[in-house]
């Protein structure tokens, strides 16, 4: 299949934030509308954005919070999508956003998960996100020291990944 013929088919995700992935985003980024520095030192603020323009000392609106979290899911979908060539389902676009979310676009496209997808392993590339090849907790770490609370992002990633209907909350 051609890359044209993929990015034709993935279309219909461009810019997608369904309800799962927003739930998603807002349930293990949690919500807080006053700036603060995340476990890795970087400022945050609302449901887990890092971007440009964060004002440390104002309080933000519920309002500004979700206006951020579509805008911030819309770009890093739209960065997941640039570095797969093969057609997605939902459940694997939202698994993949949610953590290209937590890690960014350059991580995730990086990421062995991003190649074994593209290589047609899709077990495999959802069993990624949680473990390495090895087994051992992946995607799990900031500033170089595990966290429980990350991994059990990733093993709830991992089974939107796979299509779990009941997916993994800790």
């Amino acid at each position: 299949m051609s890359l044209k013929n993929v990015i034709l088919q993935n279309k219909w995700l461009i810019g997608a934030t369904s309800a799962a992935l927003i739930a998603g985003a807002t349930y293990w980024e949690g919500v807080r509308y006053v700036p603060y520095y995340d476990v890795a030192g970087v400022p945050t603020v609302c449901m887990g954005y890092t971007g440009p323009g964060i004002t440390f000392g104002k309080r933000y609106s519920h309002e500004e919070c979700t206006k951020l979290l579509k805008q911030e899911l819309i770009e890093h979908g739209n960065g997941v999508l640039s570095c797969i060539t093969r057609p997605m389902k939902e459940n694997e676009y939202n698994a993949f956003t949610l953590m290209a979310y937590n890690i960014g676009v350059q991580a995730f496209c990086g990421s062995q998960a991003a190649k074994q997808f593209n290589l047609g392993n899709t077990k495999l590339a959802c069993d990624l996100i949680a473990f390495d090849y090895k087994g051992y907790p992946n995607w799990s770490y900031a500033g170089g020291k595990f966290y429980k609370g990350l991994h059990n992002r990733r093993l709830y990633e991992r089974s939107m990944c796979l299509g779990d209907a009941n997916v993994y909350k800790s």
